[in-house]
């Protein structure tokens, strides 16, 4: 008689029922068996994902900056463009590009707090005064009255960002303490409250009706209102200016697109949506909301130093309410809590205007003067405001909302789901 050792018998057994998992499994797709356990569980074998180029198979491909291949490609070509434009466009046109990528950059400021973290704010014109006031003292020509040091701009930038980041962190535990409409009413105390400060303190501002100019805009020692010669192109000063803001602009943006998918960037969400939920679960609503603050502080320091270089000269009367409108429109039309939105708004806010212009003739009804039912500005007007009604009625999102539909749509086509 032939005995069967008991270790024999329990392999045996083992071996036939891998055998039939390995059965069972053959019948799966190559994404399920290369996901199955192992040296490498958790990810998909390359030759598991061919065909199927957006299967995301890790949270950090996911959560990639640009995780996919269209997108890198789409932005590489905006880039590409935005570099170009300012050879081919008038001085005119430029300048006014310019103008929407610094409102750009205090709009993506704005967003960090209002968007992302849901501190409504109705001061940031006050923030992008004090950037401007310090930028043209630090890198500033002295006058008669008002104080310049004539540094370099580069110094003037970071110093920009510095001082109004500072103030919004002494301002930010007092804004910390309200919340929604009560925290809209205190920051807009505090840009009426710097707006008579500003007209007071004739020294930095030029006072009252006056105002002085911007920072000189000379940067590492170059000075940009210089044409310069790179080969065969020739860069006039405009063109310089108009490259260094759409620097700044795409630097801030991923830095602050990095931000929002950080964990940081969750903790602004987290306090936005839940904020007594958020506490529970860990998350310090004070040193939160501060750091949203002293972020947005800081952005909107910068925009208001380039402001006040590309307008030539800047009064206490322009940082006012109707900035504040101007800029939580960039946020609301745009898109809340998206950093391409806040591009698109500030663009569409900027240029509205000149296009409107453009159509004027052919609107029988709009008038660039006084002949008309309604002048251009006050068409502008009527537009934001329903822009912004039927935005927040019926696309939260805004315009990038509408661009993600659009987008969703042909990428799913032909199925509704």
């Amino acid at each position: 008689m032939t005995t069967v050792a008991p270790d024999s018998n329990r392999a045996t057994q083992d071996g036939a029922q891998h055998g039939a998992e390995r059965s069972s499994t053959s019948r799966l797709t190559g994404q399920s068996r290369a996901l199955r356990s192992g040296p490498g569980r958790g990810k998909a074998l390359r030759s598991a994902t061919r065909g199927r180029p957006r299967l995301f198979t890790s949270y950090d491909q996911d959560s990639a900056l640009l995780n996919t291949s269209a997108k890198r490609w789409w932005t590489l070509a905006a880039i590409s463009i935005f570099l170009v434009l300012p050879f081919w466009l008038t001085r005119d046109l430029s300048h006014l590009l310019s103008v929407a990528m610094v409102m750009a950059i205090a709009g993506v400021g704005l967003n960090l707090l209002t968007g992302y973290a849901g501190q409504i704010s109705l001061g940031h014109p006050f923030f992008m005064a004090l950037g401007a006031y310090t930028g043209a003292v630090v890198a500033g020509v002295p006058g008669s009255i008002v104080i310049g040091w004539e540094f370099d701009l580069s110094i003037a930038l970071v110093l920009a960002a510095v001082i109004p980041g500072l103030v919004g962190l002494v301002v930010a535990p007092l804004a910390t303490r309200v919340r929604g409409l009560y925290l809209a009413v205190l920051t807009l105390g505090l840009l009426m409250l710097g707006e008579q400060l500003f007209k007071q303190w004739a020294s930095v501002t030029g006072g009252s009706g006056v105002g002085r100019a911007g920072a000189v805009p000379v940067l590492f020692g170059n000075d940009l209102e210089r044409t310069y010669a790179v080969g065969p192109l020739l860069i006039a000063p405009h063109v310089s200016l108009y490259l260094l803001c759409l620097t700044l602009l795409v630097v801030l943006a991923v830095a602050a697109r990095n931000l929002a998918r950080s964990r940081t960037g969750r903790a602004f969400a987290a306090v936005r949506d839940r904020d007594i939920a958020a506490e529970v679960m860990g998350v310090n609503l004070l040193r939160t909301k501060t750091l949203a603050f002293v972020l947005s502080s800081a952005y909107a320091g910068v925009a208001g130093c380039l402001f006040a270089i590309l307008i030539g000269r800047v009064a206490p009367e322009q940082w006012n309410i109707l900035m504040a409108i101007n800029l939580l429109a960039i946020v609301v039309i745009g898109g809340v809590a998206t950093i391409s939105g806040t591009l698109i708004g500030a663009a569409f806010v900027v240029l509205l205007p000149r296009i409107l212009e453009w159509l004027a003739p052919w609107l029988p009804f709009v008038s660039t003067g006084s002949g008309g039912l309604i002048t251009v500005f006050q068409l502008e007007s009527i537009l934001f405001g329903a822009l912004i009604v039927l935005f927040l009625i019926l696309e939260p999102r805004g315009l990038f909302g509408l661009w993600h539909r659009v987008r969703t749509y042909f990428a799913t086509w032909p199925f509704s789901y």
